[in-house]
């Protein structure tokens, strides 16, 4: 559920306080809940790639091909998952990689309200 206008005005000067107070702290809590979902992602595809490891181990000492092909799958995905989650984390301080667009995006739909509200009483006005 959206926010409305007074609460998301709220919620703008909070963070404009916490960032006059403290600007550090405030960058560091931004990309908080990426930084961890991509950390526990990377580290679930580490054990992901030591089951992998396992399995080829178990096909190859069981002389069944198959667990050992399926076993180098596994390894290969979650080599995959985890260089991939590992590259998109975001470094402490920044910014996560979509955030400066929706913050743009915001600013630029704040701005056309604001237009349209100035427009709308220009035209109640009769200028």
């Amino acid at each position: 559920m959206p926010l409305s206008e007074h609460e998301q005005r709220m919620l703008e000067q909070m963070e404009r306080a916490l960032y006059a107070e403290d600007p550090k702290f405030a960058s560091a809590l931004e990309g908080n809940g990426l930084r961890t979902y991509t950390r526990r992602r990377v580290y679930q595809a580490v054990a992901g790639f030591l089951v992998g490891i396992a399995l080829l181990m178990a096909g190859m000492v069981a002389q069944q091909i198959w667990v050992s092909v399926v076993g180098f799958l596994v390894m290969l995905g979650c080599a995959v998952l985890a260089v991939t989650g590992w590259r998109k984390a975001p470094k402490p301080g920044e910014q996560p990689v979509g955030a400066a667009r929706r913050q743009v995006r915001q600013k630029r739909s704040v701005m056309d309200r604001i237009e349209q509200r100035w427009q709308r009483r220009r035209d109640e006005q009769g200028h």
